[in-house]
């Protein structure tokens, strides 16, 4: 299905840089995967509806639960400044 000079010219235009032992190697493997590709265009799946993946995943992360920091004071005493409970940050929009 593919040939060396196939191979040739699609790593040139991947800027690859291939011997031509390498190149013979893959053509024989991607002469094998375009092979094995075909075997699956030849199944049946009008009846199978699409996929993303091969098994079910469902969201393992916890779930958030809002909750005080202890050591809240350690924290905005640490910032460069504050206003009362708050960071004090520089504006960033304009009143336009």
């Amino acid at each position: 299905m593919i040939d060396q000079e196939q191979v040739h010219k699609v790593a040139n235009l991947a800027r690859l840089e291939l011997t031509s032992e390498e190149e013979e190697q893959l053509t024989t493997q991607l002469g094998n995967i375009l092979d094995y590709i075909e075997q699956l265009n030849e199944l049946d799946v009008s009846n199978v509806s699409p996929t993303t993946r091969a098994i079910d995943v469902s969201n393992i992360t916890r779930e958030d639960k809002l909750q005080p920091y202890s050591d809240r004071e350690s924290i905005l005493n640490s910032a460069p400044e504050q206003e009362g409970e708050f960071f004090k940050v520089p504006k960033i929009l304009n009143a336009e």
